[in-house]
């Protein structure tokens, strides 16, 4: 089971909640916390992409106590500590920072899925232009074949026939 990978996400996201803790008062704008805020939200994420991963394990292990009771309270207490976090950089700096950065964070989120899907499909584009022009040689090089082995063919035809030369 991938125990290790949930429980460094829950250490990242502890030692985020710690460092923000420990910095939250003396910080003068959030980009000062914006590392702990992003490992908070890493650590969230390597929590939730263990608990979907083991929806494919063995049943024994799946649904077995330790296993869910574990991956319940881990996300709890991610959960929480999300929560803790959003009171105090709200507290500190506006009632709506909070969902601003969160807000943010999945507009550039989208962002990166949209180029990534861009990326894809200029790649597919471009093998298709490539297979396209492979065609078109191979086209033209069996219609360039074809043309000199039928002028071979003519000329053999043709030099055949004549009196007083051998035939080949």
């Amino acid at each position: 089971m991938a125990v290790a990978e949930i429980l460094a996400g829950i250490s990242l996201v502890k030692a985020s909640v710690d460092f923000i803790k420990s910095n939250i008062n003396t910080a003068k704008d959030i980009g000062e916390i914006a590392g702990a805020v992003d490992g908070l939200f890493r650590g969230q994420d390597e929590i939730d992409k263990e608990k979907s991963k083991n929806a494919g394990i063995g049943f024994k292990d799946q649904f077995g106590i330790k296993s869910v009771a574990q991956e319940v309270i881990d996300s709890k207490l991610a959960q929480e500590k999300m929560q803790e976090m959003k009171n105090m950089i709200n507290m500190r700096f506006g009632p709506d920072t909070w969902q601003s950065i969160v807000d943010e964070r999945a507009k550039r989120i989208q962002e990166a899925k949209e180029a990534a899907l861009a990326a894809r499909r200029q790649k597919l584009k471009e093998q298709e232009e490539f297979w396209e022009q492979v065609k078109m040689f191979a086209i033209i090089g069996i219609v360039g074949l074809a043309a000199i082995c039928g002028f071979i063919f003519v000329i053999l035809s043709a030099t055949a026939g004549e009196p007083g030369r051998p035939p080949i």
